[in-house]
């Protein structure tokens, strides 16, 4: 049996790329420049200078930009203690966003927690009392809590462009720390309780290698951190050039400086102090970067002094050069 014979198929037009492979082959034109990325660091570096330029020139920003707010992403709740009666009382004076109060159940009750009750109770936190035991867990066993804990929202941290714009826009003179490898956040609250009490206006950390703002900071400084604004820079070296663009001038601590502390004629204007980890010191990038680098003279006995101690002693020599300049 043979089988039915199909009619041939008639070939109708076939449709064409309309052009779409000689435009691929022509190409995107010419790469644009770093600085004309608005994504690229080159980019960001060059509109914050315009910003910075037209407020300058103008006197204020026609439009206040909101600030920049950094802080790692987390899955996880990031949320922090902050324990003890000075350091909870601070935190809620400042107004920081507070998400619960949690006392010991037969707290002794002291003009501290007075005030921490009628703060917390006006703002609308929650009051949540539970069995010491419990307090010991939620706050960590290692941490004094006084029978008091606040528990706080992730730190937002600023922009440090955007911190040097608000200082100069209040008409002071810029005094920053800056912090190179500190890893240990008892020395970062240290060094915001002492930025705090010698008139700094910021403390800058690297958002790699670096503490940040966490609990057991915020009970070494004393509240203080709730004074003193703490930005976050994604490459220290890079931030400090940029600083240095915008008038400032970058020291750092070493115990091999040129320079003495007690001698720093930089003191009078806008100034970034740097302090490297107690072990390596400042890294090699950083310490190029630095205008000048400084000494503190101590004892031949001591090898070398902590962090935070370094920076206590930098910004009170600061401080007081600054008030005798005042004077004159």
């Amino acid at each position: 049996m043979t089988k039915p014979q199909r009619a041939p198929r008639k070939k109708g037009p076939s449709k064409g790329t309309g052009g779409l492979g000689r435009r691929a082959l022509e190409g995107k034109g010419p790469t644009p420049k770093a600085e004309d990325r608005s994504w690229h660091p080159a980019g960001k570096r060059k509109a914050s200078r315009e910003r910075f330029e037209a407020a300058s020139a103008k006197g204020r920003p026609q439009q206040q930009q909101p600030p920049r707010h950094r802080k790692p992403s987390s899955a996880k709740d990031d949320s922090e203690m902050v324990t003890g009666r000075n350091s909870v009382l601070e935190a809620l004076r400042a107004k920081i966003p507070a998400t619960s109060l949690i006392l010991a159940s037969r707290l002794e009750m002291d003009d501290r927690v007075k005030e921490i009750l009628s703060i917390a109770t006006k703002r609308g936190v929650p009051v949540l009392e539970v069995m010491r035991p419990e307090l010991d867990r939620i706050s960590g066993h290692d941490s004094v809590h006084q029978g008091v804990a606040l528990k706080v929202p992730p730190y937002q941290y600023a922009h440090p462009i955007d911190l040097l714009e608000t200082v100069i826009d209040r008409g002071q003179t810029p005094l920053f720390v800056a912090l190179d490898g500190i890893t240990d956040p008892r020395n970062l609250g240290a060094i915001i309780r002492s930025a705090a009490a010698f008139g700094a206006q910021g403390v800058i950390v690297p958002q790699r290698r670096s503490v940040g703002v966490t609990a057991s900071a915020w009970k070494t400084s004393a509240g203080a951190a709730a004074r003193v604004p703490v930005a976050m820079a994604s490459n220290l070296t890079a931030t400090l050039k940029e600083l240095k663009s915008q008038g400032c001038f970058v020291i750092g601590l070493d115990g091999d400086g040129d320079v003495s502390v007690h001698e720093l004629e930089l003191a009078g204007g806008p100034l970034v102090i740097v302090i490297g980890s107690e072990g390596k010191g400042l890294s090699r990038l950083v310490a190029e970067t630095c205008d000048a680098i400084v000494s503190i003279p101590i004892g031949a006995a001591t090898e070398s002094l902590n962090a935070g101690i370094a920076a206590s002693i930098t910004l009170y020599e600061v401080a007081k050069l600054r008030g005798s300049r005042a004077r004159r």
